[in-house]
């Protein structure tokens, strides 16, 4: 009960992040007497209780308390639900802001999942990060929520009725578009070189850059890399865009953009993690830059934590791994299926989002699942992020997989042959590195267990 309520008392640590073990600490923790119901002995009945008492308080979800912008983080629950009532009302009853013979039904839904995203900024626990704002990142979720119940919502739905709804949210939605092969010259020529640099290198630069923010290594970077190609090789007989030439595959894409990006953005964590961390308030601060020097500041990381994934070290990193870079694999294959089935273009702004918005769920999600395999006697559950983030990929592919059927040509000999190798390889591995040392080790003792005398 006492290391129970230590931790729950300390403002720097949240249920995910325990406080740290103490080397001195004895192995088994000491039985304490049960303790007397009420305040010091007193029963407390209640309406006398005192409010402002210790144990009546709850300490915030969260890793740290942002002490420098404390009028952020006042309280306004009530000042938040009565503008947000006011403004629905509003809204909802003005003609001047709905006339007659608008579409009503579009209009109905922004709010809905407005006035959830409001709840869900209030109400909602806080995750790993407090920069800008512990809210911020309640709204991130909250948005990912709801894609995650439209996900729901149309796994149970026909491609054509999908399709059909789609057109309400854009009416410019609804028409096939044209497939585009990018192996039609694969020439190494200065010109079809120059041909290939377009908006897209960007793109894959960007992208790669946000991975190894997020992931934190180069290794893993460079295997998803590899592995992303691997996979445009053993789908471009179902998407018409993966048929590239093979120096796009692997100079263009991968010696160039993917390493410029993932180079800068390793560069971009090693500095954040060296990086000096003094924060003071905006009062304390003194001189119209300086201030705004703060502001700018405050959308900037608090702390910065370098991933110990330890590959290597037991078979439950290893798997957490394996199962971290399959869900990344997926999370950027899906949208190639999801545009194609839903006939949108690769820059349509439903397809830029669901990029974007990936790459805020996934930030707090693989600060969570480090955590949480990284120390697993101290992280009790699973974060909120990651869990709806995986719950969020395995939806997609639910809905890409039943809305396939009948669409893409099946998988040729190579390529279930090919996948059929790389399966073997990594569960061979798997048993050489982890399955037999613990055969030989169990073995070893059985031999040097002493024998029992017969009687």
């Amino acid at each position: 009960m006492a290391f129970a309520l230590q931790d729950f008392e300390n403002p720097n640590l949240s249920p995910t992040s325990p406080a740290e073990d103490s080397d001195t600490a004895p192995m088994y923790p000491i039985p304490e007497p049960e303790p007397i119901p009420g305040l010091h002995g007193v029963p407390v009945r209640w309406y006398d209780a005192d409010r402002t008492e210790p144990y009546t308080k709850i300490v915030p979800f969260q890793e740290k308390h942002d002490t420098s912008v404390e009028f952020f983080y006042k309280p306004v629950t009530l000042s938040a639900l009565g503008v947000g009532l006011i403004v629905l009302a509003y809204v909802a009853t003005t003609q001047d802001v709905l006339e007659e013979g608008q579409d009503k039904r579009r209009v109905g839904t922004y709010a809905a999942a407005a006035s959830f995203l409001m709840f869900s900024m209030i109400q909602f626990r806080d995750g790993p990060f407090i920069r800008p704002h512990p809210a911020f990142w309640r709204v991130v979720l909250g948005i990912n929520l709801l894609y995650e119940l439209a996900l729901v919502f149309l796994l149970f739905q026909d491609l054509d009725s999908a399709r059909s709804m789609m057109t309400y949210l854009d009416p410019n939605l609804g028409v096939p578009l044209p497939e585009k092969n990018y192996a039609e010259d694969c020439a190494l020529t200065p010109k079809n070189i120059w041909n290939a640099l377009d908006i897209f290198c960007l793109a894959h630069t960007l992208g790669w850059f946000g991975k190894a923010m997020i992931l934190r290594d180069y290794w893993f970077c460079w295997i998803l890399s590899i592995a992303f190609e691997l996979a445009e090789y053993s789908l471009q007989h179902q998407l018409a865009n993966f048929a590239e030439c093979w120096w796009d595959h692997w100079i263009l894409d991968v010696l160039v953009c993917n390493w410029l990006g993932t180079y800068l953005g390793m560069k971009v964590c090693q500095y954040l993690e060296v990086k000096p961390y003094e924060w003071r308030g905006i009062r304390q601060t003194r001189g119209l830059r300086s201030k705004a020097r703060r502001v700018l500041s405050q959308f900037s990381p608090h702390d910065f934590t370098a991933f110990k994934w330890g590959t290597a070290t037991d078979f439950t990193h290893f798997f957490s791994v394996v199962l971290l870079l399959s869900v990344f694999l997926a999370a950027e294959l899906n949208p190639f299926y999801l545009k194609t089935l839903l006939w949108m273009e690769p820059d349509h702004p439903f397809v830029i989002s669901r990029l974007a918005f990936v790459f805020l769920w996934a930030l707090p999600a693989v600060r969570e699942l480090s955590q949480y395999i990284s120390d697993p006697r101290k992280a009790v559950r699973m974060g909120q992020h990651v869990w709806l983030l995986l719950a969020t990929i395995v939806t997609e592919l639910l809905v890409i997989k039943k809305w396939s059927k009948g669409m893409f040509e099946p998988f040729p000999r190579n390529v279930k042959w090919g996948w059929t190798i790389g399966v073997t390889l990594l569960v061979s591995y798997t048993i050489i590195q982890f399955a037999l040392p613990e055969v030989r080790k169990y073995v070893n003792n059985q031999k040097n267990r002493p024998k029992a005398k017969a009687s």
